[in-house]
């Protein structure tokens, strides 16, 4: 008998995320709970410069937030269960 085990699913992705590399970010966020930069560059194999646009654009929208560690989104942020 195989056993599947499922990740978390994001059912409906904000609506400000309109390009692919912002939806990249956002989703791998919401998988790994907490990335630096350097993760996400390392994992999505974008330039950094790209990572940085990106984390930027989507904290000055209110989805993301930095913290000490990295980047989480903003949901997860505020989840007293991930917080």
């Amino acid at each position: 008998m195989e056993t599947t085990t499922h990740s978390p699913r994001v059912d409906e992705l904000p609506a400000e995320l309109e390009s692919a590399q912002s939806k990249l970010v956002y989703l791998y966020l919401e998988a790994a709970g907490e990335a630096t930069a350097t993760d996400l560059q390392q994992a999505l194999g974008l330039r950094k410069l790209a990572i940085l646009s990106v984390v930027g654009s989507l904290s000055s929208r209110g989805l993301l937030e930095e913290t000490e560690a990295g980047y989480v989104t903003a949901a997860a942020a505020t989840d007293p269960i991930t917080a």
